[in-house]
């Protein structure tokens, strides 16, 4: 008897359209800008009634990846306000596509308003995980193709969910009449960018206060240790990641990790690449252009910690890196670790790793957290 209900409810939330995910087409003059340091693919607008979003596009400059106007609940929705999709906040029923953004929105306080999430088996949060198998948490699907009827049953009032170059549009959700919000934070060009997005995310949740006092915590943090790696008297090169099939995808010299890798003070091969997001490359052009890089850093997902063995078993090739040879190889397991809920709007917390790898000469830091040293 679920499929006609689930059926009605689809066919009825299309309809919502108009009053929470509807266009208008006027705009409204003497907003205030609010200043953004770092962002550079985020815009926001405080006008009287509301608050107008622009995520800029960065895979096509110049365009608009998508516009919100945050509408609190409590006010009427203006006569006049601009083109873009309707978001009634605070967020209350909101579906999490990854765990990045579940673990920044517990951070805000507003855990509770996590309803649905996707790709639960992926989820390093032992919180999100008991919810799940309490029933208070419902599983949702894949991050990439969700399942429509789940979102619709947990009665979400959002999803949030991350976008991709060339994606195609979001299928049967496109259809759903809720606000799809596109986190895509991950493209921005600097690390403390990124960081900068919870800004609009603790609007989403009710949560500004508490967003801006995190991030000028990670400001203050991570400028203090850019200065400390500058002390340095050691500089060492890295080469990032490892093989996926036949492909090496190597970090774009103005994406997040790129950035921070300049702002620990070490030499990548990639630096002047202005991509934002991976590289895809083949083994023989990484190992030609970054093959004699002092440091091999590398994520991958296992029950235990890697070998040298099984890095040669996966490709044999590796045995020509330097950094190989001279065992100078540091996995971060993100199984084991929470490497993904932490480090991206907490990049401070990675440069602290970066610094320590590549600077033995600064003490004053301790161990690393995420990238340990491969053993031999």
């Amino acid at each position: 008897m679920r499929k006609p209900i689930i059926i009605l409810s689809l066919l009825a939330l299309s309809l919502l359209t108009s009053c929470t995910g509807g266009q208008s087409h006027s705009v409204q003059d003497g907003g205030d800008t609010i200043k953004l340091k770092y962002a550079e693919n985020l815009k926001m607008i405080d006008y009287h009634d509301y608050t107008l979003v622009e995520l800029l596009d960065p895979w096509n400059k110049g365009k608009t990846l998508h516009s919100y106007i945050l509408i609190p609940f409590e006010k009427d929705i203006p006569s006049t306000i601009p083109k873009g999709t309707i978001v009634r906040t605070p967020l209350n029923r909101a579906v999490i596509a990854t765990s990045v953004h579940c673990g920044l929105v517990i951070s805000f306080g507003r855990g509770d308003n996590i309803k649905g999430i996707c790709d639960l088996r992926y989820i390093n949060i032992p919180w999100i995980q008991q919810r799940c198998k309490e029933g208070k948490i419902a599983n949702c699907g894949s991050g990439i193709t969700p399942i429509l009827e789940k979102i619709i049953e947990v009665n979400a009032d959002a999803l949030l969910i991350s976008p991709f170059q060339n994606n195609g549009g979001y299928g049967r959700l496109s259809k759903w009449g809720r606000p799809i919000i596109e986190t895509a934070d991950y493209m921005e060009t600097s690390a403390l960018g990124r960081a900068e997005w919870m800004k609009f995310y603790g609007m989403l949740f009710g949560a500004e206060d508490k967003a801006d006092s995190i991030f000028k915590e990670v400001e203050e943090k991570y400028i203090a240790l850019k200065a400390l790696a500058r002390e340095s008297k050691i500089k060492k090169s890295v080469i990032f990641d490892r093989i996926n099939s036949s492909v090496w995808y190597v970090p774009g010299g103005r994406s997040t990790i790129g950035r921070i890798v300049a702002d620990s003070n070490s030499d990548y091969a990639y630096s002047s690449n202005y991509d934002s997001g991976s590289i895809p490359l083949p083994f023989e052009s990484v190992l030609e252009k970054a093959g004699g890089s002092d440091i091999w850093m590398f994520r991958y997902n296992s029950p235990r910690p890697i070998t040298y063995e099984e890095l040669l078993s996966e490709n044999h090739g590796y045995s020509q890196l330097k950094a190989f040879q001279d065992k100078q190889a540091y996995g971060c397991n993100t199984r084991l670790s929470n490497f993904y809920e932490d480090t991206p709007f907490h990049p401070e917390l990675l440069l602290r790793d970066f610094i320590i790898i590549t600077h033995p000469d600064i003490t004053t830091l301790g161990e690393p957290t995420y990238f340990l040293k491969v053993d031999e």
